[in-house]
């Protein structure tokens, strides 16, 4: 055998007995696999038992991973609170979008708000604390929450550029203000339901829709 062809058939030995590399993208694969457990799992109990009576210890059993693992992807009970409801609210908003009106300021942040709404009402054990907790809340899934809020605050106020654009809205109405009035409107009927003071029924319609309406009547485009 010539030297060349001694060290060809090395290299091929040497091809052969290298063990297979990981697979591109799999560990990232099985953390989001993961995640998705904890998820899930904080969401069964927390709609269940009650965020205030569940323990991480629980969520961590529920979802078949350790402890610990739970707090890689929630800094604690809240932030695993955020976690669950950040994916929730997302859904929702996006829902609501989808099926406004083109049309019609106040039939699309009716179309935006009711579906937030009627998402926390297939969740009502998780609407109370979440809302109780966000604003102290810390952690990423917490932030990543408070940044779409920031967001979604946006979203809505190109709905209000859209309506002066179409001669609707005054165009001296500054858009993101108008978008954090509104806000704050769906905000206080989302507390009087929490509070008990309205139903899931009527705080879409009558209390919201009213309210929209008084503040949009003021600041219609003179004709």
């Amino acid at each position: 055998m010539t030297r060349q062809a001694a060290t060809a058939k090395n290299k091929k030995k040497s091809r052969i007995s290298e063990p297979p590399g990981p697979v591109k993208g799999s560990r990232s694969a099985q953390k989001e696999d993961t995640r998705e457990r904890v998820r899930q799992a904080a969401l069964e109990l927390f709609s269940t038992v009650g965020f205030d009576q569940t323990t991480t210890k629980a969520v961590a059993e529920r979802a078949g991973v350790a402890s610990g693992t739970v707090f890689v992807h929630a800094a604690d009970k809240a932030d695993l609170l955020s976690l669950v409801m950040g994916r929730v609210l997302r859904d929702a908003v996006e829902k609501g979008f989808a099926d406004a009106p083109d049309d019609d300021l106040k039939e699309q942040l009716l179309s935006v708000f009711g579906a937030i709404f009627a998402a926390y009402a297939k969740l009502p054990k998780l609407a109370e604390p979440f809302v109780r907790t966000l604003p102290n809340a810390k952690g990423p899934n917490s932030e990543q929450v408070q940044a779409f809020t920031f967001e979604f605050l946006n979203r809505i106020a190109g709905l209000v550029s859209a309506a002066q654009e179409r001669g609707e809205i005054d165009e001296n109405v500054p858009p993101l203000l108008l978008a954090q009035n509104a806000f704050a409107l769906y905000f206080f009927a989302l507390l009087s339901w929490i509070s008990g003071y309205a139903t899931a029924e009527s705080v879409l319609c009558p209390h919201l829709d009213m309210a929209l309406s008084l503040q949009l009547r003021g600041l219609v485009k003179a004709r």
